[in-house]
C-alpha cells in the first residue's frame, strides 16, 4: 500500500485517536494522542486491515523550544508489506509513557535505549535502566539542553 494511502487509512479508521492540527506533517507518520497512545499500538498490530507485527525502530526527538519530545516508533507489517512512522507527543516536564513491552517484545531494549539518551520514563518497563551509559552518568545527553560537565571543565 503506497505511503500516504495507507496513513489516511489508519486515520481514517482511528481518527478518534489522531492529532489532526499537528506541526509536524511528513507523509509518512501518523501523530496519535498521547492519551490514546497504548491502545492505539495494541489496536494497529492487531488489526486484520494493517497487521504491524515488527516493531523495528523506536526512537525520540526533542523540541526543546516546544518543550516536548516525540516519540518516534517505525512499525512494518509482515504480511503486508508494508509500514508506517507513528509519533506521540511527550511534554519535556513530565517525560512518562506506557511501555509497549507487553506489544512488542524488542521494545524492551529500544525503551531502554531511550531512556537512557533522553529521560523517557515507560511506566510498567520490566527493567527500566541504562543501557549505554554507566549507571552513575548524570543527565541525559542526547536532549537539547545537555550539558557535558567533563568537557567544560577541560
Amino acid at each position: 500500500m503506497i505511503i500516504s494511502i495507507l496513513k489516511d487509512a489508519i486515520a481514517s479508521k482511528y481518527e478518534s485517536f489522531v492529532m489532526q492540527d499537528s506541526k509536524v506533517s511528513i507523509d509518512t507518520n501518523v501523530i496519535i494522542k498521547l492519551s490514546k497512545f497504548p491502545e492505539f499500538m495494541q489496536l494497529i498490530r492487531d488489526d486484520k486491515d494493517f497487521k504491524f507485527d515488527i516493531l523495528l525502530d523506536h526512537t525520540a526527538v526533542d523540541y526543546i523550544d516546544e518543550n516536548v519530545f516525540h516519540l518516534v516508533y517505525h512499525l512494518y507489517s509482515s504480511s503486508y508489506n508494508h509500514q508506517v512512522i507513528v509519533l506521540v507527543e511527550v511534554p519535556r516536564d513530565k517525560p512518562v509513557v506506557s511501555t509497549l513491552c507487553n506489544i512488542w517484545r524488542i521494545a524492551e531494549w529500544q525503551e531502554r535505549e531511550v531512556f537512557d539518551l533522553f529521560g523517557i520514563l515507560y511506566n510498567n518497563h520490566p527493567d527500566l535502566r541504562r543501557i549505554f551509559l554507566e549507571d552513575d552518568w548524570v543527565g541525559f545527553p542526547l536532549r537539547k539542553n545537555y550539558k557535558d560537565n567533563f568537557m567544560l571543565e577541560k
